[in-house]
């Protein structure tokens, strides 16, 4: 009988040895738990991190795409400028046609002048007061679009006696304050009974501002 508990007791593994086993067991269960979060931590890590969107260093990159707006301001620039150089070249072209038609106005009007005007002064430096003729001369003031810019007036002589006769007329420019700033003789040669004759008094004074012609002294001879 004692010698069947000992050898029942000699083997059974001693007490303390269980307990290391059960201790180093429940060790590596705790590992293994471990284990299993820290892959699931990793593997969630990596996959919340491989969701997230790419956002590069812009300053990375060299040069810059051009925007719409950009565009847009480039486009309407390069619009305005070429808007700009096309009323530049219009204004050029009606300047350099403006002073064409005024060298053409003035050349014609002295030209058809110059006959008349030496014979016209010399009979009016003669002539007492403002002449036999004021009744026969009406004048009219000529648009500036017509006169090329210049202050200009067209002289009408009617010839209201029944000889044919010649006209000496001398037409003065006013300022705004009735001060004469030019003075033009013109005249008119061997106008029939009834006829008239339609010269152009103009000067090239003041362009700039509005004269007011008259006739200061009108002959018939």
């Amino acid at each position: 009988m004692v010698m069947s508990r000992f050898a029942g007791g000699r083997n059974r593994a001693p007490m303390s040895t269980v307990c290391q086993r059960v201790g180093l067991g429940a060790v590596a269960l705790g590992c293994t738990v471990l284990m299993a979060a820290g892959c699931g931590s990793s593997s969630t890590t990596s996959s919340s991190a491989s969701s997230r969107p790419f956002s590069p260093d812009v300053n990375s990159f060299s040069g810059q795409l051009p925007s719409p707006v950009a565009s847009a301001k480039a486009s309407l620039l390069e619009s305005a400028s070429a808007a700009a150089s096309a009323a530049s070249a219009a204004a050029s072209s009606a300047a350099a046609s403006q002073s064409a038609a005024a060298a053409s106005f003035e050349a014609s009007v002295s030209a058809q002048l110059a006959a008349g005007r030496a014979e016209a002064q010399s009979v009016l430096s003669k002539t007492e007061g403002a002449g036999n003729a004021m009744g026969d001369v009406t004048i009219t003031g000529l648009p500036k679009a017509r006169s090329a810019g210049f202050n200009a007036a067209t002289v009408t002589m009617v010839n209201s006696t029944r000889s044919t006769a010649s006209y000496a007329i001398k037409v003065e420019f006013l300022d705004e304050t009735g001060k004469p700033v030019d003075t033009v003789f013109l005249g008119a040669k061997s106008v029939a009974p009834g006829g008239k004759a339609t010269p152009t008094a103009f000067t090239t004074m003041d362009r700039d501002k509005a004269l007011v012609p008259r006739v200061v002294q009108a002959q018939r001879y």
